[in-house]
């Protein structure tokens, strides 16, 4: 049987692979407690890193961390609790704790195609938290060591009588993601941009090509049966505007620039950060008597 591991390890962990977690710390006690401030806890939705003491009361952060992971949110909270009263435990002292969700990945990216602008575009975004969800329909396609890196799933979509399966391909992205079309194949993009249009949730959808490539897919798309909002919802060209390099690499490096423009700009999200009067009460300052 392999040692539990410690809330560090998980965390790093879990922070490299993008996945949704929480960490539960003791700030604040008073009393007898089950664990001292600094005490540390790794929640996920399905399991616990280390522990903040066990009973009730333990279940009781489990259970809220779990609560704003499942709710998505990412806002800190500082929570009360009188052991005696809100956890039932006889040890009657007053502990707070400060619960950090962290939803995973900042974004999810759905990227078709594994070519030369391809692998250096998942070069250029394997700095960053985000999930990247990699297709391409040829065989030995992806780089050797695409495997063993963080967050990159690589996904082939299954090949049958009638060709590449792009209907299930689709159809197993996470809702919300940022579809990238940059195939070998232009029937193949094609067949890509109608079933994410059809599919209808993607966060936005982009196409490696030209303005003249775009206008002959538009047409097809439009006699396919989508309307004209939802084809203006299509990015093509892709990436930054000014950007007139045409390596790989510098293909790339606009393409991550303009996803960089799409992501959710949560520096503003007002519910980030333990509102002042929680802290007040839980650490007066010298000059104040200590609330109860």
């Amino acid at each position: 049987m392999r040692p539990p591991e410690p809330w560090y390890a998980a965390l790093a962990r879990l922070q490299r692979e993008a996945r949704p977690h929480a960490l539960a710390s003791v700030v604040g006690v008073a009393g007898s407690t089950p664990r001292e401030p600094g005490a540390k806890m790794v929640i996920t939705a399905d399991d616990v890193h280390d522990t903040l003491g066990g009973g009730h009361f333990e279940q009781q952060v489990i259970e809220a961390a779990r609560e704003a992971l499942a709710s998505g949110r990412t806002d800190t909270r500082l929570e009360a609790f009188p052991l005696g009263g809100r956890s039932g435990q006889c040890c009657g002292g007053y502990v707070h704790v400060l619960i950090e969700p962290f939803a995973g990945a900042d974004m999810d990216i759905a990227l078709f195609g594994a070519g030369h602008v391809g692998r250096a575009l998942v070069q250029a975004l394997a700095p960053l938290p985000w999930r990247v969800w990699w297709f391409d329909s040829r065989e030995h396609a992806f780089p050797d060591d695409a495997r063993d890196r963080d967050r990159l799933h690589l996904m082939q979509p299954a090949a049958g009588a009638e060709g590449v399966d792009i209907e299930a391909a689709v159809a197993s992205l996470p809702a919300g993601c940022h579809a990238l079309v940059m195939t070998h194949d232009h029937a193949e993009d094609r067949a890509l941009v109608d079933a994410l249009l059809r599919r209808g949730d993607c966060a936005s959808i982009g196409m490696i090509g030209s303005d003249s490539k775009w206008a002959s897919f538009r047409s097809r798309l439009r006699d396919a049966g989508h309307d004209e909002t939802a084809l203006a919802t299509v990015r093509c060209p892709i990436g930054v505007p000014g950007a007139h390099g045409k390596r790989p690499c510098e293909i790339a490096l606009a393409v991550a620039a303009e996803l960089l423009t799409l992501k959710p700009d949560t520096a503003r999200d007002d519910r980030r950060g333990v509102a002042p009067e929680p802290l007040r009460q839980a650490f007066p300052s010298d000059s104040q008597e200590p609330r109860r």
